[in-house]
């Protein structure tokens, strides 16, 4: 069977074969709540910014061209719905760690499982410290693994600015997780 690109199915939808964005959105709405959860820590709202995404795509399938790939599309509407949840709650950099802290699994013994509990809560609590432009851009990258060139299409900007602040995220993320390591300390 051949399977159809992204792009394809897509311009599918945009045709008016809306049955095909089932397709779509069974490839990309783990990816795409692990980048809103990521950016909110907040599960529920992520859920429904999920949904929101895929209700907006679909309401305006007119405006895909196909000549980009369709994920660096999915994603700038997604931070369009990220941007708009914010404005509607009035937390745009409101970022919670508890939630996230508490996710962590356990095959661990108490002990374990306590430090990485506690190594976790000071990751999370180094992110959240970050501005939520270094924040995203580190979710895209290092957990959504995304290319710089589909980053810089997604936020307008060249891949060489993408790499460059990528970079500076990085090292603005190790500095203030060594500041708060060495306060727990």
């Amino acid at each position: 069977m051949n399977t159809l690109t992204d792009n394809a199915i897509m311009l599918k939808v945009k045709n008016g074969d809306l049955d095909k964005m089932g397709l779509l959105f069974e490839r990309y709405h783990r990816s795409l709540f692990a980048f809103l959860y990521h950016m909110t820590n907040q599960r529920e709202a992520s859920e429904d910014m999920v949904q929101n995404v895929f209700y907006r795509m679909l309401r305006s399938r007119h405006t895909f061209r196909g000549d980009g790939e369709f994920r660096t599309w999915m994603y700038h509407v997604a931070r369009n719905v990220l941007k708009d949840h914010g404005k509607k709650t009035g937390r745009s950099n409101h970022y919670d760690v508890t939630e996230f802290a508490e996710q962590l699994a356990g095959n661990l013994r108490a002990d374990e499982r306590i430090q990485k509990r506690q190594e976790m809560l000071m990751l999370q609590h180094a992110m959240a410290n970050l501005s939520p432009e270094n924040r995203e851009l580190l979710v895209l990258n290092r957990l959504q693994e995304l290319k710089y060139h589909e980053i810089a299409r997604i936020m307008d900007m060249t891949a060489d600015a993408v790499k460059l602040r990528i970079h500076r995220a990085i090292h603005q993320l190790r500095n203030r997780y060594a500041k708060i390591e060495s306060n727990e300390m």
